[in-house]
């Protein structure tokens, strides 16, 4: 037989038997290491961790045209605008609004204003020509009734009945004379009348011409100070070129004060009973990671909202930050980490080590034996929680349960002193409470600008 097929069968056992032990031994490490944890003694920070966005406290808004609803222009599109961030002064160039419909509108004034002008000259030229026909009758029967008065006093030696029928001719003329000139003040009233209502139409139009002259210089937007520029935000989105104004909204960019930021977040219904105003908070920005600021909780909403792709109702939260930092932008992404509380100098444990039946219990290892240890509990952050009684530092605890639980002792505390632990718990919750109201009292209630976002951010317990 060939010394190859010999050693074939050897070689696959010898390194068939190295790839199980290797594969054994990972297998085996990291289960006996994460099977146990030790108590630990020391600060417990209890805090709720939440995303959150950069903003300025008040900004300067840079709007569009304030007489856009006046013209029945409801809406309109951004065709130009400088970058975001763009430094500025008082008087710049910001952006250019669409003037389609405000073109159309002038048209349309212009187009009526030429229509009322013609109305006026044919009015003035009819009444010239209407009173030109009255009054040259007028002089007509003017002269008539001179010569019927003429008649009556020529007539005045003949017969009666010459007489009376001069008289009447001469009545009948001085009616139609009067008649006349009646009519001719009538329609010369008419006529000043309707020039007076054309008159009203074309000063109408003209005034609304005027409007829109002046709002078309409005669609040409300039920075009312100095300042960086920030993209306004609304429903949609971000509001940049491209974006519609609305006539009932028409922000279309911020100037921000720099030196005063707040961070605003949202923080979800679950956690938002333990956050107050006056909390301390730290706080980080996504963009330079190796920097952290100190801030503080100065709003907390009462009253939840529904966002946009969340489930659950959100609680708006704004932190102020405290320290002035010129690579602080807004809109940067923070992460804010509100400390509700801190114990100095208690006993915690992994939340995992915690179970309950009845009462809580920890799986302790006690002289070489598990026993089951009741525990008396308090605060919890997201990964530990204080154990107020029935553990002492260094003890060896399980973080999963054994699979022979039901034969291990268990190990009861003394009613007098959980009595007593509680009662202390209460007195201590009264404290921290009254010291936070301190806290509160000390926040003043300060306006924050807008920015109809209608977003936000949720936190990521």
């Amino acid at each position: 037989m060939p010394p190859f097929k010999v050693l074939l069968p050897v070689l696959f056992i010898v390194f068939g038997g190295i790839g199980y032990y290797f594969y054994s031994q990972k297998k085996e490490v990291p289960q006996e290491k994460n099977i146990h944890a030790l108590v630990k003694k020391g600060k417990f920070k209890v805090k709720v961790t939440a995303t959150g966005e950069l903003k300025a406290k008040r900004s300067e808004k840079i709007r569009g045209p304030q007489g856009m609803r006046n013209a029945q222009i409801h809406q309109t599109n951004i065709t130009d605008m400088i970058p975001e961030g763009t430094l500025v002064k008082a008087g710049d160039y910001v952006a250019t609004l669409d003037k389609t419909d405000l073109d159309n509108k002038m048209k349309d004034a212009m187009t009526e204003i030429e229509k009322m002008e013609t109305q006026l000259e044919q009015a003035k030229i009819d009444t010239t020509i209407e009173l030109r026909g009255i009054r040259d009758e007028l002089i007509n029967l003017k002269f008539a009734k001179q010569e019927k008065l003429l008649y009556v006093e020529q007539s005045k030696y003949e017969a009666k009945s010459v007489i009376q029928q001069a008289e009447i001719d001469l009545q009948r003329t001085e009616r139609d004379y009067n008649q006349l000139l009646a009519k001719f003040r009538l329609s010369q009233t008419k006529a000043e009348a309707k020039i007076s209502e054309i008159n009203a139409s074309l000063r109408q139009q003209q005034l609304k011409m005027k409007i829109l002259t002046d709002l078309a210089k409005e669609f040409i937007i300039k920075a009312p100070k100095d300042g960086m520029l920030i993209y306004a935000r609304g429903w949609e989105g971000k509001i940049g070129p491209g974006s519609r104004v609305s006539a009932w909204n028409p922000i279309v960019a911020e100037l921000p004060d720099l030196s005063d930021m707040v961070s605003k977040t949202f923080v979800n219904e679950v956690d938002i009973s333990k956050v107050q105003k006056g909390q301390d908070v730290r706080i980080t920005v996504d963009a330079f990671p190796d920097n952290e600021y100190t801030g503080q909780v100065i709003k907390v909403a009462n009253i939840g909202e529904q966002l946009r792709n969340y489930d659950s109702k959100v609680f708006e939260v704004v932190v102020q930050v405290n320290e002035i930092d010129s690579i602080l932008r807004p809109a940067m992404t923070t992460g804010n980490e509100i400390v509700t509380n801190i114990y100095d100098d208690v006993l915690f444990i992994p939340i995992e080590a915690l179970f309950n039946d009845s009462v809580s219990f920890v799986y302790k290892k006690n002289n070489g034996n598990l026993v089951k240890q009741e525990v008396i509990i308090g605060a919890s952050n997201e990964d530990e929680l204080i154990v107020e009684h029935g553990l002492e530092e260094g003890n060896e605890i399980l973080l999963a349960e054994p699979s022979d639980t039901e034969k291990l002792t268990f190990v009861p505390l003394d009613k007098a002193i959980k009595d007593e632990i509680l009662r202390k718990q209460e007195e201590d919750r009264k404290a921290r409470q009254a010291l936070m109201e301190e806290k509160k009292k000390k926040v003043k209630d300060e306006k924050i600008s807008d920015d109809n976002s209608g977003g936000g951010f949720i936190i990521f317990n």
